[in-house]
């Protein structure tokens, strides 16, 4: 079950609404320095607020929800004079993460990601589904406000929905495990992991920089990751090539150079959303089945001592 934190002061929670939206802000200013325009508009292939938006909402309720609305505020800001037409995107985009969180609360969602039903629960009530909000409303009211053409409406919308449905799903589950991640204490473990830091570094500079068609070597790396260090090592590999794509589809590098820009984005998107699923997916499903390997050993063992001691001495 979603386990949210109590609060025991108002400046506390003042605090907390604060630190959602500073934190709101500043990965959107991230995810602009990646930023294409799509019929005149502004979009990211990777909106890291939604990630941030939602993790926050597990973590502390519903009452930071005013802090999701002023960092959405500050980002408009950033890009534009604010108008009241824009409270439109400004209520799309905290009213996502707000169903995100009620949808997998509905589903009992744990944020432990150890069973295959909660990245399953995170993938399509979490991301998916309710980022249908922020894209149309958002979408709605640039086209309202007439800063979008009719034809256009689509091709932004489909690039508004993938680029915050890839925040939950890429960074959502890397804010969850790192809240708890500890470090291995074996020394074998700890080189295991720096040699797969080191190679997906290389590997990835190599498949986004080349103008072959090799990006499918990243998924030995994902399943790597994965198996050995579960969603703590798939989850920060996973968001490592996503960005490392994104960067060289938005500069029109490598596979991505000879192809228009509506080839890129559904490129980009397809192959994030493929390595935001192979992570997560096949972390949880590790995961659980190793939890059910344990409490079957440990059920062994309970059933050997039962029989050791009705046994009749010899």
């Amino acid at each position: 079950m979603v386990r949210t934190v109590e609060w025991r002061r108002p400046s506390e929670a003042l605090l907390r609404i604060l630190g959602v939206a500073v934190a709101y802000y500043g990965a959107g200013r991230l995810g602009l320095l990646r930023q294409v325009v799509v019929a005149g508009a502004t979009v990211t292939p990777l909106w890291l607020p939604t990630g941030i938006a939602l993790a926050c909402l597990l973590w502390f309720g519903l009452r930071i929800w005013p802090g999701i609305a002023l960092g959405t505020y500050l980002s408009i800001e950033h890009l534009s004079s604010f108008n009241l037409m824009d409270l439109g995107i400004i209520a799309g985009n905290t009213l996502a993460p707000l169903c995100a969180y009620a949808f997998l609360r509905l589903a009992g969602f744990r944020p432990e990601l150890d069973r295959l039903r909660d990245g399953l629960a995170l993938v399509f009530l979490g991301g998916l589904v309710p980022m249908l909000i922020s894209a149309t409303a958002g979408t709605g009211t640039l086209l309202l406000t007439g800063n979008l053409p009719g034809p256009s409406f689509w091709p932004v919308w489909s690039a508004w929905w993938a680029g915050d449905t890839m925040g939950v799903l890429l960074l959502t589950p890397l804010l969850l495990v790192l809240r708890r991640a500890r470090l291995p204490r074996d020394p074998y473990r700890v080189a295991e992991a720096a040699a797969l830091m080191a190679v997906a570094v290389v590997v990835t500079q190599v498949v986004t920089r080349s103008s072959l068609s090799l990006l499918f070597l990243v998924f030995p790396l994902l399943i790597w990751a994965a198996l050995r260090f579960r969603l703590a090592g798939s989850a920060p590999c996973a968001l490592f090539v996503s960005v490392m794509a994104i960067h060289a589809a938005t500069t029109r590098s490598g596979l991505f150079a000879r192809h228009t820009l509506l080839e890129i984005m559904v490129n980009l998107q397809a192959f994030n959303g493929t390595v935001a699923l192979t992570a997560l997916l096949l972390a949880a499903l590790v995961t659980e089945q190793e939890k059910v390997r344990t409490k079957i050993e440990e059920v062994y063992e309970d059933l050997a001592d039962v029989v050791a001691r009705l046994a009749p001495p010899k």
